[in-house]
């Protein structure tokens, strides 16, 4: 079928096309179009012809024939549509061919991880009919409506997919690997209700007090850094040496009552109770030796012999060891009415440390020389000599669960901690404690040990043992902490300061069982040493 246009003469145009063409009947085969297609392709043919310079080129006849009674509608086809108007020696600018898509799915398309398919999405494409334009042919609506799928196509991907162990209705490729599936059902309430936290490390998320649980006056009390004026017994008992008089306060009574007062010009420098907690030993300022039993409030005897104070005592079952000022340490028996058993000398200036292991083994002392020594009971000799400190050794800690495990902190010169090994004789680790060391406790709960200090800060640490990282600070006095002592059940730490204030904190929570050593109990203290010394 083929139709032409009447076309005017027109002077001022030279010629027109020299031969009128055949509209082409568009192809059957080809595949129809969308109506959003169908939009963009007539849009671009005309905005194509828009950009054309009015008198670079002239126009189709039909195109100028406005009033022409034809009217053309525009088919999607290869065909290119012609004119019979006059043609301009410039050839005619070809529109530019864009790229349409084939998906109905609109222009943009995000992909859903979860759904995603390699090879589905392939065959989908191929199951999926665009739908026809309205405006199309009734043949094109007819040969688009004959499409089938490839049956051979798709026999041909499921072999392929089945020889590879590939599913078409599954991923193929995958953001991570999936989470491992239990063959056994999961209880959420035992999921969720579990602890964070395994129960070993209620230590860490325990609580410094920051304040005294209770607080005692303690007026007159000497402030000399190298006595030792206070001690807890294990009945409960609290003995704090107050110049002359020596108090007892029964922490579970809360009762106080004064044991003993020295004679005039004298002052109470060491006290230390029994490992029975039936006696309290106290040394004077002129080398007296007494021991009182404090049940009865009465003084059991009176060993004499000393040149200069005593400032600290040590007990090992019926042993009672005293240091003097002139650097001696007596041992004494206290059964015998010959109560000097045997001397240890190797200081040369005051003894104002001292403690016996808890097996009776082996006895630390220090002194105003900066010197540590370890003797062995069976000797008079020391067995090591310790020199590492520049400063006075007072505080002195035998370890409670590691038995050959000692503790030293020296003075204002010094603020350093040691640990020693009992056995070789080896310092084992340090800490620079950054003040002057007064006093050591080890904890019978936690592996830690709590030190007091004096000049400058005045205060309480706590530190872990091996790994030496100090727990936390204590700030309870406003002047130095001369002494302390530890509860019979491991809790309670009471200090008592030259600011005339007993405080007594709660530094080691209990938790459960205590920590044990190496032997089977502690020995030398405690309630399973009934009252059995025959002192005389």
């Amino acid at each position: 079928m083929s139709f032409s246009t009447p076309v005017k003469s027109r002077p001022s145009i030279a010629n027109c096309s020299p031969s009128r063409m055949p509209y082409q009947q568009p192809r059957l085969d080809s595949s129809p179009l969308t109506p959003r297609q169908y939009s963009q392709l007539t849009s671009s043919f005309t905005s194509s012809r828009r950009r054309s310079p009015s008198g670079a080129q002239a126009k189709s006849c039909i195109h100028r024939q406005a009033s022409s009674p034809l009217k053309l509608d525009s088919y999607h086809s290869e065909a290119e549509l012609t004119g019979t108007g006059p043609v301009s020696s410039t050839p005619k600018r070809p529109a530019k061919k864009q790229l349409y898509r084939s998906s109905v799915q609109g222009d943009r398309f995000i992909p859903s991880r979860s759904s995603t398919s390699t090879a589905m999405s392939k065959l989908e494409s191929e199951l999926k009919i665009s739908p026809v334009s309205s405006d199309s042919s009734a043949s094109s609506i007819s040969s688009a409506s004959s499409y089938q799928p490839n049956t051979v196509a798709l026999a041909y991907q499921s072999s392929v997919a089945e020889a590879c162990g590939l599913a078409l209705n599954t991923r193929i490729l995958a953001f991570k690997p999936e989470a491992p599936q239990s063959s056994k059902p999961i209880d959420l309430r035992s999921q969720y209700n579990r602890p964070l936290k395994p129960a070993i490390n209620a230590q860490l998320r325990r609580r410094l007090p920051t304040s005294a649980e209770r607080i005692l006056d303690a007026p007159g009390i000497r402030d000399d850094y190298y006595l030792n004026l206070l001690d807890w017994s294990c009945n409960n008992q609290v003995a704090i040496g107050l110049d002359r008089d020596l108090y007892v306060w029964n922490a579970e009574t809360g009762t106080v009552s004064s044991l003993l007062q020295t004679r005039p010009n004298t002052y109470i420098a060491g006290i230390k109770w029994s490992g029975d907690g039936a006696y309290v030993a106290v040394g004077l300022s002129d080398g007296d030796v007494q021991i009182w039993d404090a049940e009865e409030g009465a003084k059991v005897r009176s060993m004499t012999g000393h040149a200069a104070r005593v400032g600290v005592m040590s007990w090992d079952r019926h042993i009672l060891s005293s240091g003097c000022r002139d650097g001696s340490i007596w041992n004494h028996d206290v059964r015998v009415a010959e109560h000097k058993v045997s001397e240890f000398v190797n200081h040369q200036a005051e003894v104002c440390g001292l403690q016996w292991r808890s097996d009776g083994n082996q006895l630390a002392s220090g002194g105003n020389d900066n010197l540590v020594n370890i003797w062995d009971a069976r000797s008079s000799t020391p067995k090591f000599t310790k020199s590492n400190h520049k400063a006075a050794v007072k505080a002195l800690a035998w370890c409670p669960w590691q038995l050959n495990l000692l503790a030293t902190g020296g003075g204002t010169y010094d603020k350093h901690i040691h640990f020693w090994n009992g056995t070789t004789g080896a310092r084992l680790n340090s800490i620079d404690a950054g003040s002057q060391v007064t006093s050591l406790q080890w904890s019978t709960t936690y592996k830690e040990i709590v030190s007091s200090h004096g000049y400058p800060d005045n205060n309480l640490a706590i530190w872990s043992y091996p790994t030496l990282v100090k727990n936390g600070e204590i700030q309870g006095h406003d002047t130095r902490v001369l002494s302390s002592a530890l509860s019979p059940d491991g809790s309670t730490l009471a200090t008592v300061a030259s600011d005339e204030n007993l405080k007594f904190w709660k530094v080691f929570e209990q938790i459960g069982k205590k920590v044990s050593s190496a032997v089977g109990g502690t020995l030398g203290s405690g309630k399973d040493i009934a009252k059995v010394m025959m002192i005389r």
